[in-house]
């Protein structure tokens, strides 16, 4: 299967229809989401174009292809307006054999991340800014930390801090950032 990934669309409707029109042009099968639907957050700006309840019925046309997950602005509201799950901490997605964990990125996953079989990729938003890397590679965090796993943040299409919106695409084990 072929995925888009995207994170942090805080109910800006410009940027949720670039990014539906991206997910026919990527041809893509499925569209996961990392949180941080609908709402703005008390700290953000309001983005450009903000409807979150139009968010909400763009979205609602695509529920039977897009796995969410629970961002740190998304609350049990935004399920009353939205037609697939969204309120879990993180979900794991099989494909080809490969582990996808998904999460928003604000929880301390550390433990969950840990028992990923090697080769497993970790999607998480939260920061707004796009990478690809292990965050715990580097840091002595335990004896255990998870160096056999890659993460990827798709960055954020409603609110980047980095300059560039941006989402992922993965298919095949392989993970590419694409600016929206």
């Amino acid at each position: 299967m072929r995925y888009l990934i995207a994170s942090d669309i805080h109910g800006s409707l410009p940027a949720a229809e670039a990014l539906i029109a991206r997910f026919h042009k990527e041809d893509a099968d499925r569209i996961l989401l990392l949180g941080d639907l609908l709402y703005h957050g008390p700290r953000n700006p309001l983005p450009e174009g903000y409807a979150p309840a139009d968010v909400a019925k763009l979205l609602n046309e695509y529920a039977d292809r897009i796995i969410a997950v629970r961002g740190n602005c998304d609350a049990e509201v935004d399920q009353m307006v939205l037609d697939f799950p969204c309120l879990g901490d993180y979900a794991v997605v099989v494909d080809e054999g490969v582990t996808l964990f998904l999460t928003h990125g604000h929880l301390d996953v550390r433990r969950a991340v840990v028992g990923l079989p090697a080769g497993s990729f970790v999607f998480s938003g939260h920061t707004h800014v796009k990478g690809i890397g292990n965050p715990f590679a580097s840091a002595s965090l335990r004896d255990d930390a998870p160096t056999h796993i890659t993460f990827a943040n798709p960055g954020s299409i409603g609110h980047p801090k980095d300059g560039s919106a941006s989402y992922a695409l993965y298919e095949h084990g392989i993970v590419e950032l694409r600016n929206l």
